[in-house]
């Protein structure tokens, strides 16, 4: 044996895209965690099945799931009318809270000024409850589309700019010396290196905000709307008409997790490498 040939490496090399293997056990892990929550959604409704079967509590206080699929059979368009209103003031409000949201976590991460200025103020925004200020909105912008898609900003602000700010101070210090030193300007450096880093928080947090925004166009329309899915719960709740309450609630519930789905697949998109980590786990 030769010397090259004794100490020639016997590890082949290691390849660069995920093979077949690899890909199944990724796609059965995915099935296993889907198995989980399917598994509770079962169970939650055969045990309202069993309730209400036997009678356990009133029909007026949780209607059982043959009438409140009956309400969704009887009154399809008329619950698809209100959905579409809630739906519209929802991703109205959701991209607004967005694109401002990511314009001033970007503005306080860069001027220690306006964090100090603009902080204390967002916080404050935060902690007072949107429903005691939504008849505000309805006195000032009128009985309109405006104040649901105002109480739906406020709603999704704040988890999009805390996020956005924790995400674009993560980046390694060393690494923006380094950009510096290469003579890159601070727009490149933030394009090339602070926003991919912060794409992770910031997805998290828009994850947040899309639900939150559903509830913020809801509870907008609880103080003056007469469409909308809060309008559809006020007058079942009303008419004491608990199936097509819960058939709103139902509907809210489904509008929200559509929006977090599609953050999610963005995600899968944007940051591949973080999505495949989190798959692993």
């Amino acid at each position: 044996m030769t010397q090259q040939a004794q100490y020639a490496s016997p590890v082949p090399p290691v390849p660069l895209t995920e093979d077949a293997p690899g890909r199944r056990r990724r796609a059965s892990r995915g099935a296993i965690a889907a198995v989980y929550p399917l598994t509770f959604l079962v169970l939650l409704v055969v045990t309202w099945f069993f309730v209400t079967a036997t009678e356990l509590v009133e029909p007026y206080i949780i209607p059982s799931p043959g009438d409140t699929w009956r309400a969704f059979a009887d009154y399809p368009d008329y619950l698809w009318e209100h959905t579409l209103v809630t739906m519209g003031e929802t991703i109205a409000g959701f991209a607004i809270a967005g694109v401002v949201g990511i314009l001033f976590a970007v503005l306080m991460v860069y001027s220690s000024t306006l964090e100090k200025t603009f902080y204390p103020l967002i916080l404050f925004a935060q902690v007072i409850p949107k429903i005691a200020i939504a008849p505000l909105f309805v006195v000032w912008l009128g009985f309109g589309a405006s104040p649901k898609i105002l109480v739906a900003v406020l709603m999704a602000f704040f988890p999009v700019v805390i996020s956005g700010i924790s995400g674009l101070r993560s980046v390694d210090p060393e690494l923006l010396e380094l950009t510096s030193t290469m003579g890159a300007s601070p727009v490149r450096t933030f394009w090339k290196v602070r926003l991919p880093a912060a794409l992770p928080e910031l997805l998290s947090g828009l994850k947040v905000a899309a639900t939150l925004a559903v509830t913020g166009a809801v509870v907008g329309e609880f103080v003056g709307a007469n469409s909308g899915l809060g309008y559809v719960i006020l007058q079942a709740n009303g008419n004491l008409d608990t199936a097509m309450l819960f058939a709103a609630l139902i509907i809210m519930s489904v509008v929200g997790i559509l929006l977090f789905a599609v953050i999610q697949v963005a995600e899968v998109f944007l940051i591949p490498w973080h999505a495949s980590r989190r798959n692993r786990r």
